[in-house]
């Protein structure tokens, strides 16, 4: 690998590792069961529309993994 990647690998690295450590920090502070079916959900806040667009890309992928789902607003 060229020595100028290096540098760029790193920082990209490390700007992966921040926004999963963010995902996980608000996926812990906005999960809940949902008492009609006992299922875990992520929840968007529905005035905050950033951390839709910028966590919905690790949301699939955390559904697919852990089979915990993601909803905007209160479930109702």
């Amino acid at each position: 690998m060229p020595k100028l990647m290096r540098p760029w690998m790193r920082i990209a690295l490390f700007a992966l590792a921040i926004y999963l450590g963010l995902y996980v920090r608000f996926r812990n502070q906005w999960v809940e069961t949902w008492d009609r079916d006992g299922s875990r959900y992520v929840i968007f806040p529905s005035d905050s529309v950033w951390a839709y667009y910028v966590f919905r890309p690790l949301s699939y992928l955390d559904g697919l993994v852990t089979g915990v789902g993601s909803h905007i607003g209160p479930h109702g």
